[in-house]
């Protein structure tokens, strides 16, 4: 099968796959046509040709899950999260805390922590973006919040309830380890 005719028959539903992963319309660009570049070049391995349709999802999204896992991974913050001025004297809470404590993490938690808390996306679409199982982010955001609850106690003196929640007065700018 020629790549011309690949392209014509299944570019536009890759393309949608890719943009659902992704939800940037660049750069679904950019890894569809890479992924047109790995079919082409291995175009002629496929031996049943009845099951091409699988193999290009594949393709697709392994593609796309490398260009996660490559990638410096930055997320903008979510829109509605209301962020006050770290270095004003008048105002400091653990709102203020929360991003650098959870920078501050390993990087497989800081990631979906990153997409599911600050961005507020849902675990699967952050399993998605990270190219993880469901079960994997549901994993790590529960392991970074009890590191990000760690972090706090730490930074912030705060204390744990009988009921797991923190408790305690948020320290000043001064006083606090993360945003001194």
């Amino acid at each position: 099968m020629k790549t011309e005719k690949i392209w014509s028959a299944f570019s536009d539903t890759l393309k949608k796959f890719i943009l659902s992963k992704v939800k940037d319309e660049v750069i679904t660009d950019d890894i569809l046509q890479e992924v047109f570049i790995k079919i082409h070049l291995n175009k002629s391995k496929i031996q049943k040709k009845d099951r091409i349709k699988s193999w290009l999802f594949t393709i697709a999204k392994n593609t796309t899950s490398d260009y996660f896992r490559k990638k410096d991974f930055i997320v903008p913050y979510a829109p509605n999260y209301k962020f006050h001025d770290v270095n004003s004297k008048d105002h400091h809470d653990a709102r203020d805390c929360i991003v650098p404590l959870i920078l501050n993490l390993p990087k497989k938690h800081k990631e979906v922590l990153l997409l599911t808390e600050i961005k507020g996306l849902k675990q699967q679409e952050a399993a998605d973006q990270l190219g993880i199982s469901l079960a994997s982010a549901k994993s790590r955001v529960l392991r970074g919040r009890k590191l990000l609850k760690k972090g706090f106690m730490d930074c912030c003196n705060y204390t744990q309830d009988k009921s797991g929640f923190l408790k305690g007065e948020h320290k000043s700018i001064a006083e606090c380890k993360v945003c001194s």
